[in-house]
């Protein structure tokens, strides 16, 4: 990389984790008088927020997770238009895990933060689509099947970056290997909930019905 490139990619990777640290969920929770990390599961995360303040809220919180990693992975490489990469799109993929990386350990909530699956769903969205549509898929099956909002978000992570292996092979082994890191990242976050699985301790989501319980 040149240094104006280097230079480039160091201030959109600044940007993108002071994007991805906006906590959204506590934010929404606020709002409702709820501060989101001393009720449920204290995850600051958009499923947290729906089973202790409702859907309404909850969609709301999803919404700008999701979008925090999509305008870093989508936006900034666009305002910046960097010379690095060579066809690949590895300046949005660092730009929207910066904004994951943000999501998760965000520097406003003293680095505690969320698991980082709508963030992901937002990166996904704007480097490789059909990732997203692959995990979106699975999350809906797993969640019909299981009403385990945590097993569906671990399928969707899981078989996310296995599209990637198999529809972007132009892109090279690197790209989808650092996707599969970061859908063991979302595993590794859920590590709570596995806990909770084992145990038969984890909350399944109700359809059509409110449940206050332990959250995600």
């Amino acid at each position: 990389m040149t240094p104006e490139v280097t230079v480039r990619l160091t201030a959109a990777l600044l940007i993108s984790y002071t994007l991805g640290s906006i906590p959204f969920a506590f934010l929404v929770g606020k709002l409702k008088g709820v501060d989101i990390r001393k009720v449920g599961s204290g995850n600051v995360g958009a499923t947290n927020l729906v089973r202790v303040a409702g859907p309404l809220p909850g969609l709301a919180a999803f919404t700008g997770d999701f979008f925090k990693g999509f305008l870093a992975a989508f936006l900034l490489p666009r305002l910046l238009q960097p010379d690095w990469g060579s066809g690949t799109p590895w300046f949005g993929l660092s730009c929207g895990l910066a904004a994951v990386a943000g999501h998760s350990w965000p520097i406003f909530l003293r680095f505690r933060g969320g698991k980082g699956v709508a963030t992901s769903a937002g990166m996904l969205a704007a480097v490789v689509p059909w990732g997203l549509v692959g995990g979106l898929l699975t999350w809906l099956i797993l969640v019909i099947l299981t009403r385990y909002v945590s097993i569906a978000s671990m399928g969707a992570a899981v078989v996310a970056a296995a599209t990637c292996w198999v529809v972007y092979p132009t892109y090279g082994y690197l790209f989808p290997a650092v996707l599969t890191a970061l859908a063991l990242l979302v595993i590794v976050k859920h590590r709570s909930n596995i806990r909770r699985l084992f145990r038969g301790q984890e909350s399944r989501i109700r359809f059509g019905a409110r449940k206050k319980s332990n959250a995600e």
